[in-house]
């Protein structure tokens, strides 16, 4: 769906659409061995606040790029990218990293959980970019573990913890920070059905209590369960049933 945008708004309090994320007539091109790459082919999109949204396509189709502008990971090669009003495409290296930091969680397939330290000590070190005193740090890691069924783990090391409890930490890890945005790439991937379902949950959960939640995903069944499902092939993005 070439320069269009795509929009499901959700109202505020006082009727006035509150918008986390906001695209417009977004290209992101590179060159690989020679080629012109067209990521992103003038994607326009609108993601209210408090949506939990999932976007499946094939590989190579645009999913990886979109979640990088997204997270304020990457620039694009023209076009615009606002989050929360702001526009972030157009911000320094400095700025992107101190919105990273305080604004966005990032969850992944491999958890990216330090093996030599334990949970708790895990979810601090996500928040060592905001310089926070120690105690304020411990607090806030404990309360996150706490939130999602691991405060009994947190002296625990990750090979101690099974994947979904590992993912577990990883969404604390994410969520320290009161983030204004979750975004997740292929958060079950790694794990069996059951696994899946419990993670799936806890997204659910998170989302009824009203944090903005987009992830990428290849299982149709994780897709299913998300409010909103969007498709992307050759950088265009498509609304799915």
């Amino acid at each position: 769906m070439n320069e269009q945008t795509l929009t499901e708004d959700r109202s505020g309090a006082e009727g006035t659409p509150r918008t986390m994320f906001r695209l417009e007539k977004v290209h992101k091109t590179y060159v690989q061995r020679g080629r012109t790459v067209h990521a992103l082919n003038g994607v326009g999109l609108e993601i209210p606040a408090g949506q939990l949204v999932a976007i499946q396509g094939p590989t190579g189709g645009g999913k990886t790029t979109l979640l990088q502008m997204l997270g304020a990971l990457d620039r694009p090669t023209s076009g615009t990218v606002d989050l929360a009003g702001k526009t972030i495409s157009s911000l320094g290296d400095g700025a992107l990293a101190d919105i990273r930091a305080h604004e966005i969680g990032f969850v992944f397939q491999h958890f990216n959980l330090i093996p030599t330290l334990s949970a708790q000590e895990n979810v601090e070190m996500g928040l060592a970019p905001l310089n926070l005193p120690a105690a304020e740090r411990a607090r806030r890691a404990a309360a996150s573990l706490e939130s999602v069924g691991l405060g009994e783990r947190a002296t625990h090391l990750p090979g101690e913890l099974s994947g979904g409890q590992q993912q577990r930490v990883a969404i604390a890890r994410a969520l320290a920070k009161n983030p204004k945005v979750l975004l997740a790439d292929e958060p079950t991937g790694n794990l069996d059905e059951s696994t899946r379902d419990e993670i799936m949950e806890l997204f659910e959960k998170l989302w009824r209590q009203g944090l903005t939640i987009v992830m990428v995903t290849h299982d149709s069944a994780v897709a299913a369960r998300a409010e909103r499902r969007l498709g992307i092939t050759e950088g265009e993005i498509t609304e799915e049933a």
